[in-house]
C-alpha cells in the first residue's frame, strides 16, 4: 500500500442503538393494551394495601409474605413452608400457561401482559405527554442541548423516577405491613434492607422501561430465541399479508396503479411499532406481536377505500389458501388443535390437583423425627426410652393444649420434656417444637425387640382433632 492511500477504518463488531420512538396510534388493539395495562398495574401498585380479618393473632394484609414467620397469605389461604408445593404448582402452571398462548397466539404475553411491556408501554406514555408525539421527539433527539430540551428531559426523566420509585415500593410493601412500613419508610426508620431494595427495583425500572426498552427483549430475554419450539404452522401471529400488498407503491394514478398492491408504504406499520421493525419484512425475532401495526394499517386501509386486514393475526397454514383466493379461515380452528389441547389438560390437571390438595390439608399436623444419639436409653428399673423431636403445628388464631399419646391399650407410656403431663401448649398460628420421651417397661416385648412400630397421636385440647405419626421405637434387641 503506498503512502498516498488512507487505510480504511476497522469493521464495527456493533452497531450503535438507532432510538426507537413510536407514534401513537388508535385502534381495538391499542385499547386492549391500555385495559391490560391499567388493570395489571392497579393490581400490582394496590394489592399490599388490601386487608383481611383473620382475627386478632394474624396479619390482616390480604397478600403478605411473611418472611420471619415464614408463611405466605393470601386472602383466606394461608401457606406454610412445609407447603410450599403449592407455590412449585402455580409455577408450574404458570409455564404451561405460558406454553399454550404461545402455541395458540404466538408472542402474546410479550406483546400484551410482560411487565417490560407494560412498564415500557407507560414510560413512553410519560414520554409522548411531555415531548410530544413520534415527530416531535424525533426533532428532539437530534437538537442541541439547550434550555428548552434540558427542562423536558429532566421532567421526563423526573416522572420516570417517581414511577420507578413507586414500583420499588410497592414491591417492598408484599412483605411487612404496609402502612406500617411506608411509616417507617417516611420517618427512616425501616429497616437498611428496604431501602436497598427500593433503589435497586427503581434503578432497574428506570433504566429497563426508560432506557433500554426494546434491547431487553432482544438481547436480554431468553423467551424470543424460545418460543420457535412452541410455535408451528397453526399458530397465530402478526403477519404481513404480502401477497395483497405487493409490488407496493406510494403512487395511485396513472396507468400503473393497477399493477400496484394494497400497500401504499406508507410505514405507518413501523412508525407505531415499539421494537422499530418493518413487518413487512416477514416474522422476526424481534416481532412482540402487540399488533399495533394492525391498528396503524386498518386506518390507512379504510382512509383509502382499501379493505382492513393488510397486516393481521394469521396462521402460516393459511397463506396458501389465501393466495388462492380463498377466504380468511375461522381463528378458532387453529386453536383448537392437539397441542393446545393438551396443554389445556395439564394445565387444568395441576389447577384441580392444587385445589383438591388445599381444601382436604388437615387443620392439624404433627412431625415425628426419632434421636438417633443415642437410639435408646435403659432407665435404672430395666425400662427402655426412646427420645423424639415432635413438632406441631396451630393453624388457629388461638393459643390451644395438644395432648400426646399412643393408645389407650398401649404398654408404653409418653412425657413430655418439662411438662407434668404428655400436653403442649402452642401459640397461635405458630408450631411448637418439644422432646417427647416414649417409655417401653421391663416385662414388655417392645423393650427387647430390635424394632417395633408405633403410632404417636396428637390430639387438639378444644376440638379433640386428631393426627398421628407412624415412627420406630428402638428396644436393646436381647
Amino acid at each position: 500500500m503506498s503512502s498516498s492511500e488512507t487505510p480504511e477504518p476497522p469493521q464495527q463488531l456493533y452497531a450503535a442503538r438507532e432510538p426507537v420512538f413510536p407514534r401513537r396510534v388508535r385502534g381495538n388493539f391499542r385499547a386492549l393494551k391500555w385495559w391490560i395495562m391499567a388493570i395489571t398495574l392497579g393490581i400490582y401498585y394496590l394489592t399490599p394495601w388490601i386487608r383481611w380479618d383473620r382475627g386478632p393473632n394474624l396479619p390482616d394484609q390480604a397478600v403478605l409474605v411473611d418472611m420471619a414467620n415464614r408463611r405466605f397469605f393470601f386472602f383466606w389461604i394461608e401457606i406454610w413452608p412445609h407447603e410450599f408445593y403449592f407455590v412449585a404448582g402455580l409455577l408450574i402452571m404458570a409455564g404451561l400457561g405460558l406454553f399454550l398462548f404461545t402455541s395458540a397466539l404466538g408472542r402474546v404475553w410479550c406483546g400484551y401482559a410482560c411487565p417490560q411491556t407494560v412498564w415500557t408501554d407507560l414510560f413512553i406514555l410519560v414520554e409522548r405527554w411531555i415531548e410530544g408525539d413520534r415527530n416531535a421527539r424525533v426533532r428532539l433527539w437530534k437538537s442541541k442541548w439547550d434550555l428548552r430540551k434540558w427542562r423536558l428531559r429532566l421532567s421526563k426523566w423526573f416522572v420516570w423516577l417517581l414511577i420507578g420509585l413507586a414500583t420499588g415500593g410497592a414491591w417492598i410493601f408484599y412483605f411487612m405491613d404496609a402502612p406500617t412500613l411506608l411509616r417507617d419508610l417516611v420517618t427512616l426508620n425501616a429497616h437498611p434492607i428496604a431501602y436497598t431494595t427500593m433503589g435497586i427495583l427503581t434503578f432497574t425500572t428506570f433504566f429497563f422501561g426508560g432506557i433500554a426498552r426494546e434491547q431487553i427483549c432482544i438481547y436480554a430475554c431468553p423467551w424470543p430465541r424460545i418460543q420457535a419450539a412452541m410455535m408451528d404452522e397453526d399458530t397465530i401471529t402478526v403477519a404481513y399479508r404480502e401477497w395483497r400488498g405487493e409490488p407496493r407503491g406510494k403512487h395511485r394514478k396513472g396507468p400503473e396503479a393497477e399493477q400496484l398492491g394494497d400497500c401504499i408504504d406508507c410505514m405507518a406499520c413501523v412508525n407505531v411499532c415499539p421494537m422499530g421493525i418493518d413487518i413487512r419484512d416477514g416474522q422476526q425475532m424481534e416481532c412482540i406481536t402487540c399488533a399495533l401495526c394492525i391498528d396503524a394499517c386498518d386506518e390507512v386501509m379504510a382512509k383509502i377505500g382499501k379493505p382492513r386486514g393488510l397486516i393481521d393475526y394469521i396462521a402460516l397454514k393459511d397463506e396458501a389458501h389465501e393466495r388462492a383466493g380463498g377466504h380468511k379461515k375461522p381463528l378458532i380452528k387453529h386453536i383448537l388443535r392437539p397441542r393446545t389441547i393438551l396443554y389445556t389438560a395439564l394445565w387444568a390437571a395441576v389447577g384441580v390437583g392444587l385445589t383438591v390438595a388445599l381444601f382436604v390439608r388437615p387443620d392439624l399436623q404433627m412431625t415425628v423425627h426419632p434421636v438417633r444419639n443415642p437410639t435408646f436409653v435403659t432407665l435404672s428399673d430395666g425400662a427402655v426410652r426412646n427420645t423424639y423431636e415432635v413438632g406441631v403445628r396451630n393453624k388457629n388464631g388461638e393459643a390451644r393444649p395438644f395432648y400426646f399419646s399412643l393408645g389407650y391399650d398401649s404398654p408404653f407410656t409418653v412425657n413430655v420434656e418439662g411438662a407434668d403431663e404428655p400436653m403442649l401448649v402452642v401459640d397461635a398460628d405458630t408450631q411448637g417444637d418439644t422432646r417427647l420421651y416414649v417409655t417401653a417397661p421391663d416385662d414388655s416385648e417392645a423393650a427387647h425387640d430390635d424394632r417395633t412400630e408405633i403410632r404417636i397421636w396428637v390430639i387438639d385440647g378444644v376440638t379433640g382433632d386428631r393426627a398421628y405419626h407412624d415412627t420406630v421405637f428402638n428396644g436393646r434387641g436381647q
